[in-house]
């Protein structure tokens, strides 16, 4: 039981992760009159489109052509905002507890407490953190002249930038922040690399025209004074130690999925991912749903479309635990007065 005056917030739905899918949650939910509180350990929305691809395009979005992460985040924020969702950011979900009344109590690690009929868990692949290469020394390099993703482009025009990496997002990077830097190279332990071959055609191509230094070797060592590089110690079979200059190194070995305690929460899973039926996307425990790229079924294709339609169905199963003494009522967006009234819609 909370301590006598515990702030307990009380909702309809705990939506559990902030991405593009839990956002669109938050929509899909409004539209039927539920209320949500949004939890995520970032200290910011937008999931991996925010920290991973903030200003890479998308190109599969309905009707949008090419749509940055970060504007597609913005929009969706824009979206909801006549909801007024509650975001608790920089938290993570720990204790998750049933209550006689049927609600769930959610408990993060900074103390919040929340109750709701439902949770949703919209939190992609999990608490991610980027595998670190074993670099003796790195952290003292870390967030000054070493950088696992790319937030702005521009904060790295004309560096002489090393990118080590041999998946899409080394490969991506090299290709995206050429026209920006002074200079680059990109080093990877084998000339095979694992990303889209589009994109390693691409890379070919500017190793060919002089504007990517190529190495293949395994890296050594960073040195360089007061948390900045000077250069990267590389050793091969052909040259053995040498060094290649830059001032800023990318490491894109990959990510890190951790499910952290909802593996703790009495959800069935399959290989870190959980099962969910294709009717409304529920869990085996009553109530509590899963979309988004760490949901399962027959079919699933990791897509932030699919999280969408995800969305909208689990939404209108949610609704019959907030709302079990109401009827649901479907109603279309383009003729709904009510729904137009909550989005702020003037006809």
């Amino acid at each position: 039981m909370p301590d006598a005056g515990e702030n307990i917030h009380t909702t309809d739905v705990i939506i559990v992760g902030a991405g593009p899918v839990g956002l669109f949650a938050v929509f899909e939910l409004g539209l039927l009159g539920l209320q949500a509180h949004v939890v995520d350990i970032m200290d910011k929305v937008g999931g991996q489109c925010a920290e991973l691809y903030p200003e890479k395009a998308i190109l599969d979005i309905p009707s949008r052509m090419s749509i940055t992460g970060a504007q597609l985040v913005s929009d969706l924020m824009a979206q909801i905002a006549p909801f007024k969702t509650t975001m608790h950011l920089g938290e993570m979900a720990t204790s998750l507890t049933k209550l006689e009344s049927g609600k769930w109590r959610l408990t993060t690690d900074a103390g919040t407490v929340i109750e709701a009929a439902v949770i949703c868990i919209a939190g992609g692949g999990g608490s991610f953190t980027p595998k670190k290469p074993k670099i003796e020394g790195i952290e003292a390099f870390e967030g000054k002249s070493v950088f696992y993703s790319v937030r702005k482009m521009e904060s790295f025009r004309g560096k002489n930038v090393m990118i080590a990496g041999g998946g899409d997002s080394a490969l991506d990077w090299t290709v995206n922040l050429n026209p920006v830097v002074g200079g680059m190279s990109l080093v990877h332990r084998r000339n095979e690399f694992r990303g889209m071959q589009a994109t390693v055609d691409q890379m070919y191509a500017l190793v060919k025209a002089g504007k990517v230094n190529l190495q293949i070797a395994d890296t050594v060592r960073l040195n360089g004074t007061n948390g900045q590089v000077e250069s990267v110690t590389l050793k091969n079979a052909e040259k053995g130690e040498y060094n290649v200059a830059c001032d800023a190194f990318l490491p894109f070995y990959g990510l890190t999925m951790k499910l952290g305690p909802i593996a703790d929460w009495g959800i069935n899973l399959d290989s870190n991912k959980i099962p969910v039926n294709t009717e409304n996307f529920e869990t085996n425990v009553k109530g509590i749903f899963c979309i988004g790229d760490m949901c399962d079924y027959p079919g699933k294709l990791k897509l932030i479309l699919s999280g969408f339609h995800e969305s909208a169905l689990m939404a209108h199963g949610s609704f019959h635990y907030a709302k079990p003494n109401q009827k649901l009522r479907f109603e279309h967006t383009t003729s709904s007065s009510s729904i137009q009234a909550k989005l702020g819609v003037t006809s």
